[in-house]
């Protein structure tokens, strides 16, 4: 039995659901569900040679997968869950709901919050962002449709986003006399540069496949239906290198982009300093001399 911690602090006004005893049932021969917090959002393990990589489904038809109380719950559980697998390699966040990634908030939901609760609520979905975020391993939004607001900000929170090109995305908020509120503001110009962000900001135009890739929003865009597949493919890319590696890369990508440089490559050095008497390390040179696959273990 896994045992989770509770949410984080930001979501502690949000009401729990009861959890089932079982953490675990079998969905098929390739594929483990695990528990979730929320019917909205399930995470699954995929086996066999794909061991390593774990899958978010947002599957809320009925309201294009649209940010409420329910989903929000399910999300930080899912990352929760995620964060204390030690055998977790790679993550991909994905939608079950064709035609469309998360249509951002649920603004019906939203119009009966007091101000207060809309206040709360922003902040547990910027702080369940930034915990995505901040994950150990990579992340890979996969985007088909629409990914708007809260989708798009979501998406922005990952490592890597691959979309279909019939995928339209965009930042709407100021429409509605807000703005993004769950990280679009800082994440979006540290993606694309600041000028390109206030366009899409300040007039909510929404952008295709295409375009997000080409501004650098997307690292790919593929055919329609496809997004899956290639994150697929870059994820058993990334699951087969050493799992150490990739977390200390991340760990020195990100954390040394917002230093001066020789901070950041004072930050390198630490990380690398981090895998020299790992086992992994080791193996690889091995395998290289001997002309075969390494077989890491995470050690």
């Amino acid at each position: 039995m896994v045992v989770l911690t509770s949410v984080a602090k930001s979501l502690k006004n949000l009401k729990r659901q009861s959890s089932s005893p079982h953490l675990f049932r079998f969905r098929s021969i390739r594929t483990l569900l695990l528990q979730s917090a929320s019917e909205s959002v399930k995470l699954q393990q995929l086996t066999d040679s794909d061991s390593g990589i774990l899958e978010v489904n947002l599957e809320r038809p009925a309201a294009k997968n649209a940010i409420g109380k329910d989903m929000l719950r399910g999300l930080q559980y899912a990352f929760e869950a995620v964060n204390k697998d030690a055998a977790a390699k790679v993550l991909m966040i994905c939608s079950s709901v064709p035609k469309v990634f998360c249509a951002g908030a649920d603004l019906k939901e939203r119009k009966t919050m007091s101000p207060s609760e809309v206040q709360n609520f922003v902040h547990s979905l910027r702080s369940t962002f930034s915990y995505l975020e901040a994950l150990y391993i990579p992340t890979i939004a996969v985007i088909e449709g629409a990914a708007l607001g809260g989708g798009l900000e979501m998406a922005l929170s990952c490592d890597l986003r691959i979309c279909g090109e019939d995928a339209v995305l965009g930042l709407p908020e100021t429409g509605l006399a807000i703005i993004p509120g769950a990280g679009g503001t800082q994440r979006l110009p540290r993606l694309v540069g600041k000028s390109k962000a206030k366009e899409l900001i300040f007039t909510g135009r929404k952008i295709g496949g295409r375009d997000a890739m080409s501004m650098g929003l997307v690292n790919y865009c593929v055919a329609a239906g496809e997004a899956r597949a290639k994150a697929l493919e870059i994820a058993r890319d990334i699951n087969q290198k050493g799992p150490l590696a990739i977390r200390m890369a991340k760990r020195a990508i990100d954390g040394g982009v917002e230093l001066d440089m020789a901070s950041a490559l004072a930050l390198e050095e630490d990380c690398y300093e981090q895998l020299l008497h790992t086992k992994d390390r080791l193996e690889g040179l091995v395998a290289f001399a001997e002309r075969r696959k390494p077989n890491y273990t995470g050690e």
